[in-house]
């Protein structure tokens, strides 16, 4: 055993001063750890197990090809802080946030190995490894496999290991993957469980199957992997939002080990010192920096690669070279803010609509002027064949929206003229429907089932000229924070989905970003509302509300 003549032992300390004092190259969240760490450390009941740190490095560097880098020393050495007068970690939550090439998955798979190991000492101390697709899952789970298959003659007398579980021999301790979409895992007792790219997840729904298991073994730890994706508002969002506040110390860590691996600004990919933040690993593997660094030479030249490396390798999402409709905390602030439903009773409005195809989405809604906002209220009609898992590649929670009653799912083989008209007969006993508003075409196929309903509607035109027009009241809205829509999710998958285009002449136009897996339909609704916004009058002490439903 080596005298640890350090604070709290030499590999935590080495990486806390490295951040104190500028030997690393981090980002603003990683230089936020330190106080997080050491107030945690400091607590009169918290005990370092130095034997176990150091015996955690050496069983995972002595039967693998793994040399353990400064970071993954550091996450060794916090996971073997723990409390004298409970069983339970400092840190039972982790959450390694980095960009793609880091070697989390090969850590993580060597991390599971020693903690089911005799060497830990925890009897049945089984890990859990998931992911939301089976592939994902298994990456992990494989590495671990391929390791002990290449130290076959040693590992036998400590393991077995087939193509689905490894089990430690001498304590029962079991090695496992799973996809999140299982349907129930009655009789899980894990120690550990690890979440693999939870950029994928749109919802903690997959998750909670694990995660109540905990408990029954002490010592129990939830570790999350993942580089950035594409699905915003999901598990991933709320991580780092939670991650964010702790580091800001808007909220107590109770536990929660955020390590913030990113980019702080667009403009230091330029810079390719400055991709130590998003990469802690890079300085060990100049392999990986060459790979990068043709990554980037290829990036000014196609936007799709830039993408992919802003949002894989750096962390830090970009949807396109187009400039997004608005911030994503933008997008975000129109959801906070509550809508005064009594108040809009008997108020006027503008009722808009949009759809792509009447078998896949459908929006309506209401715009309302009040107290200088604009209010939206929103409602999706989603036919069932759009989102059949076979035949779609959405990445939103459709179901939760429809528990949530902002989306309702026709059972039907389109989305009928009725049931649009009837949301807006219903919508039509509280509130002032002055016109109805959508484009030509949409319009036309409601024509029949709106005159016998006594519905005044008018076409707007869309596209360029139109989006030009309204793109500064646009931008107005969603700057100074004036446009409203409550508690609609859906709302804010809409807008993040759509980006802006400008042309020579500096005209905007809104485009979606992704034709298929991605809808906007909500936002154009929204649009064609906007589009007759100055026949709103603000009555006194009203709002301006657009409800929009999604079918």
């Amino acid at each position: 055993m080596k005298k640890n003549t350090y604070k709290y032992h030499e590999y935590i300390d080495t990486y806390l001063d490295g951040i104190k004092n500028n030997e690393l190259i981090v980002g603003k969240y990683i230089k936020k750890l330190p106080a997080i760490v050491e107030k945690e450390l400091n607590k009169n009941n918290v005990f370092i197990d130095t034997d176990k740190i150091y015996d955690t490095r050496r069983v995972i560097e002595e039967h693998s090809d793994i040399t353990l880098f400064d970071w993954q020393l550091f996450v060794i050495g916090l996971m073997h802080c723990y409390y004298t007068d409970v069983p339970a970690a400092v840190f039972p939550e982790i959450l390694l946030y980095m960009g793609r090439g880091a070697g989390k998955n090969k850590f993580i798979a060597e991390l599971a190995r020693y903690f089911t190991s005799p060497n830990y000492g925890v009897p049945r101390y089984n890990v859990d490894i998931t992911a939301n697709n089976e592939k994902q899952a298994k990456i992990s789970f494989m590495d671990l496999h391929s390791s002990l298959e290449d130290n076959k003659e040693q590992m036998r007398k400590f393991y077995y290991w087939n193509l689905e579980e490894i089990t430690s021999l001498k304590n029962g301790s079991k090695v496992e993957y799973h996809t999140s979409n299982a349907r129930t895992k009655d009789g899980l007792r894990p120690g550990m469980v690890i979440f693999d790219e939870i950029h994928e997840y749109e919802n903690t729904k997959g998750m909670g199957v694990y995660t109540s298991a905990l408990g029954k073994v002490p010592y129990d730890r939830t570790i999350m992997i993942t580089t950035n994706g594409y699905v915003r508002g999901g598990v991933l969002d709320k991580e780092l939002e939670k991650a964010r506040d702790i580091l800001d110390g808007k909220e107590d860590c109770m536990g929660y080990l955020p390590l913030l691996f990113e980019l702080d600004d667009e403009e230091e990919v330029h810079d390719k010192e400055m991709w130590n933040k998003a990469n802690p690993s890079l300085k060990y593997l100049p392999g990986l920096k060459n790979r990068i660094q043709r990554e980037y030479n290829n990036s000014k030249r196609d936007p799709n690669t830039y993408i992919e490396l802003m949002t894989k390798r750096m962390n830090l999402p970009k949807t396109d070279n187009s400039t997004p409709v608005a911030e994503w905390k933008k997008i975000k602030a129109a959801s906070e803010k509550e809508i005064p439903y009594e108040e809009l009773k008997g108020k006027q409005c503008i009722g808009a609509l949009d759809y792509a195809e009447i078998t896949d989405f459908a929006s309506v809604g209401l715009l309302f002027k009040h107290k200088g906002k604009r209010i939206w209220i929103e409602h999706t009609f989603v036919n069932h064949k759009a989102i059949k898992p076979e035949s779609t590649r959405i990445k939103f929670p459709v179901m939760e929206m429809v528990e949530k009653g902002l989306i309702t799912i026709i059972y039907e083989e389109t989305i009928q003229p009725k049931h649009i008209a009837d949301w807006f007969s219903k919508t039509r006993e509280k509130y002032n429907i002055i016109k109805i508003v959508g484009d030509d075409f949409r319009l036309r196929y409601l024509k029949e089932e709106f005159e016998s309903r006594g519905f005044p509607f008018e076409t707007v035109r869309s596209g360029s000229i139109t989006h030009a027009k309204i793109a500064p009241l646009v931008k107005s809205l969603f700057a100074e924070e004036n446009i409203i829509w409550g508690d609609n999710p859906t709302m804010n998958w809409y807008v993040n989905n759509t980006c802006t285009e400008m042309d020579k002449k500096g005209n905007i136009t809104y485009l979606k970003i992704e034709p298929k897996s991605r809808k906007t339909d909500g936002f154009f609704a929204l649009i064609h509302a906007l589009s007759k916004d100055d026949e709103l009058k603000e009555e006194h002490n009203s709002f301006k509300i657009y409800d929009v439903y999604t079918y």
